[in-house]
């Protein structure tokens, strides 16, 4: 079992960067703070950081411990604050589509969450295939998906729309074979998708770009470094759309909103309000 209170300091640490500050942040000295690192490390029997003067890091198994103590904190605070303050709403868990996140969703669930002082959302933006694993683990409570149509129950679901896009200034040389792509990392629909359709349509690729992130893709494609699939939100004035042979029209995916059988009434008015906005959309897409 590893203790909160040491995780707590890990993560200072890593934040702040060095023991002498970290100490600061958690009301402990310098030496305090190191010792309470070393228990960690003797805890789970790897070096967690590189000390570098007054500098600290971490190393490859501290990153990996990194994320799960930054979760185990946050549920922590949220349980603290449940329990201190508990309210008539509660709280509501939403996994969107990171081009769900960047676009008016959110600014709209934040409006919604203002007028209701009792209503905490907790928003977390990622691959639909992370999301879809963290609802059926019940660490969500609504979760937008990116997903094959038809795969699975849902609240509501909606046909997607996707193009094929290359650069505006610098496109990509159809002919060439094979094809270079700029894609998500693997357990993207999108990736899957697009490779598919190439092969499928005859064409050879090679993956030229790999990004967490739909920032990323979409600067790879504006720059030339590859072709992409994206929604019709997600295109950007840097950007042309693809309309050649041996690029496949993808038109087999969806949109679904998923809401977990436990979810609260608190979440079921928020996943109306999600379908009421994806609704409205694809309407005007259309």
């Amino acid at each position: 079992m590893l203790d909160i209170e040491l995780l707590r300091s890990f993560v200072s640490v890593v934040d702040a960067g060095g023991f002498t500050r970290a100490g600061e942040r958690v009301h402990r000295t310098q030496s305090a703070v190191s010792q309470q690192i070393k228990r960690l490390e003797d805890a789970v029997g790897r070096p967690l950081l590189v000390r570098d003067g007054k500098r600290a890091t971490p190393t490859e198994e501290g990153e990996r411990l990194l994320g799960y103590a930054r979760r185990i904190l946050a549920l922590a605070q949220e349980a603290h604050d449940v329990v201190a303050r508990p309210v008539v709403d509660g709280v509501v868990r939403i996994g969107l589509p990171e081009d769900f996140a960047a676009y008016r969703l959110v600014e709209l669930l934040s409006d919604y969450m203002r007028g209701r002082p009792t209503l905490r959302l907790d928003m977390r933006s990622g691959l639909s295939a992370t999301n879809r694993a963290a609802l059926e683990r019940g660490e969500l409570d609504v979760a937008l998906v990116k997903r094959s149509a038809g795969d699975g129950p849902c609240l509501a679901s909606w046909p997607e729309r996707l193009q094929w896009i290359t650069s505006r200034r610098h496109p990509v040389d159809l002919s060439r074979n094979p094809v270079p792509i700029a894609v998500a990392d693997h357990g993207c629909l999108y990736r899957n998708s697009l490779i598919h359709a190439l092969e499928a349509g005859g064409r050879s690729w090679h993956i030229a770009y790999t990004s967490p992130n739909l920032s990323g893709i979409q600067a790879a494609v504006a720059v030339g470094l590859g072709v992409a699939i994206l929604p019709e939100v997600a295109i950007t004035p840097e950007h042309r759309i693809v309309d050649s042979k041996g690029f496949t029209p993808i038109d087999k995916t969806e949109i679904a909103l998923v809401v977990s059988e436990s979810a609260t009434p608190a979440a079921r008015k928020v996943a109306e309000l999600i379908a009421d906005f994806c609704g409205n959309l694809i309407q005007k897409a259309a």
